[in-house]
């Protein structure tokens, strides 16, 4: 059985160069660079730009056996990286394969995935997010889900609304990996830790929080677990929480989700910081293997 990562890949447009993005392909590719078998469910285009998509995900590892593949255009985001790392985006996502999920997506009782990442724009874009949420719950029956929801203003700027489809992915989930600013948008009069234990309620949900360079925190019912930010000098931070995500899922595949507390998930909260310092190291959305991942967390040690 595979981990299965759904969501969108598209192009990131940067002022000198183009890449291929998109939170759920970023997580997709971390996971096979950590020696996972992963598959990517996602629309892929028959044009050029679906061509890089393909070579690129097919030569990090990530099997494609289970997206669809479209005649409609590749979705593009055009990156805009500010002085201190920080990037933002502004997306052309109309029409495209990247967002149609209509009537293809894969039957998970016939497949059976072990676990379920699925995340960003391609659960708020209509009316693609419907059909998504709808399969999510029935793939939720047979594995466990880890969500982000990677949040983009620039695609859907009314908040309540916004929180309204987030809130929908996290009561199906078992993890949600957020970041401190999608929190800070999503409900800007709130603290961040009352957030989390509002979302958990009276369940075994765990909430991780990405704080940037502060870190990473992790809070349950019961406890909450912090880790401090690795100090570099960082290139850019597009794909660092991507990478964080893919840490979390290869640890919550390899056993008992209720584990993930205390010891267990400081350790796992260490290794996703030291993943996402490396992959802040670098240009664009390049993040580490096995080997570098065991090299430089024997570093920290």
């Amino acid at each position: 059985m595979s981990i299965w990562v759904c969501g969108e890949v598209l192009i990131d447009v940067l002022p000198n160069r183009s890449v291929v993005g998109g939170g759920p392909a970023n997580t997709a590719r971390a996971l096979a660079r950590l020696g996972e078998e992963v598959d990517f469910i996602g629309g892929i285009s028959t044009d050029s730009y679906g061509e890089r998509v393909r070579k690129e995900l097919e030569d990090d590892g990530v099997s494609l056996g289970l997206s669809h593949i479209s005649e409609l255009a590749t979705s593009t985001a055009t990156v805009n990286v500010g002085a201190d790392g920080s990037a933002s985006y502004k997306f052309s996502i109309d029409e495209t394969a990247t967002f149609d999920f209509s009537d293809w997506l894969p039957d998970s009782y016939r497949y059976k995935p072990s676990l379920l990442y699925v995340g960003s724009l391609a659960t708020i874009v209509q009316p693609g997010s419907e059909a998504l949420l709808k399969w999510a719950r029935n793939t939720s029956e047979l594995a466990p889900i880890i969500f982000d929801p990677n949040v983009r203003p620039a695609v859907l700027n009314d908040r309540a609304h916004y929180l309204l489809q987030v809130e929908r992915w996290i009561a199906i989930s078992s993890i949600v990996k957020v970041s401190e600013e999608d929190l800070r948008w999503l409900l800007p009069k709130e603290d961040i830790f009352k957030i989390a234990r509002n979302w958990i309620g009276d369940s075994n949900l765990l909430v991780i929080i990405t704080k940037g360079a502060e870190g990473i925190v992790g809070v349950s019912a019961d406890e909450i677990v912090e880790v401090s930010g690795i100090k570099i000098d960082a290139v850019d931070t597009v794909g660092a929480g991507d990478t964080v995500g893919a840490v979390i899922a290869q640890t919550a595949n390899k056993g008992n989700l209720l584990n993930l507390r205390g010891p267990k998930l400081y350790e796992l909260l260490r290794c996703a910081s030291v993943a996402a310092a490396i992959t802040c190291s670098r240009t664009g959305a390049n993040p580490p293997t096995k080997r570098e991942l065991l090299a430089a967390l024997e570093m920290q040690a």
